[in-house]
């Protein structure tokens, strides 16, 4: 009878500091694929409505591709570009053009570049802000200029009522 007792209390007492240390943990919004999708498919088509071929890529929290789309005649180097561009927004939670603006002002910052491979500061990458957290990066690469790479991802941003990152000139 003891053993069972003994055996009950201590479930208890285990299973107790289990539940709490499980309520302790941190919690993390994550973006769903539907939405990554969603996304995606509105960058690439105001692209496609504006007459550019490009890549468009959509990555989680933690930089790892959800969704890769490469717009019918677009370069093979869009693919690669529009990760890199989704990836440096979401690592860094600014765009890529605030941050290549922030190294022409600011010399020392040019080592952000050289972080590691996947960084690539071009404009054309923004950070998905949903409910206050990034939980994401959009990029896109392959139109004739950053600022309309740009555009095309604030329309995937603008399709999933994520936070606008189009800098007001």
């Amino acid at each position: 009878m003891s053993r069972c007792l003994c055996a009950g209390i201590l479930i208890g007492v285990l299973g107790g500091s289990v539940m709490a240390l499980a309520e302790e943990l941190p919690r993390e919004a994550v973006l769903p694929l539907s939405v990554a999708v969603k996304a995606a498919n509105a960058a690439l088509e105001k692209c496609k409505a504006d007459g550019w071929k490009v890549g468009v890529a959509v990555v989680d929290r933690g930089g790892i591709v959800r969704v890769l789309l490469r717009g019918d005649g677009a370069g093979p180097h869009t693919a690669d570009s529009s990760a890199r561009k989704a990836y440096t927004a979401a690592s860094l939670g600014r765009t890529t053009s605030e941050v290549g603006e922030l190294m022409v002002k600011y010399p020392h910052l040019h080592e952000l570049g050289k972080m590691n491979e996947r960084v690539l500061i071009l404009g054309g990458g923004m950070p998905i802000e949903i409910g206050g957290e990034i939980v994401g990066g959009i990029g896109v690469g392959g139109a004739p200029g950053t600022q309309l790479d740009d555009a095309c991802a604030q329309a995937g941003l603008d399709a999933i009522g994520a936070v606008s990152k189009l800098q007001k000139k």
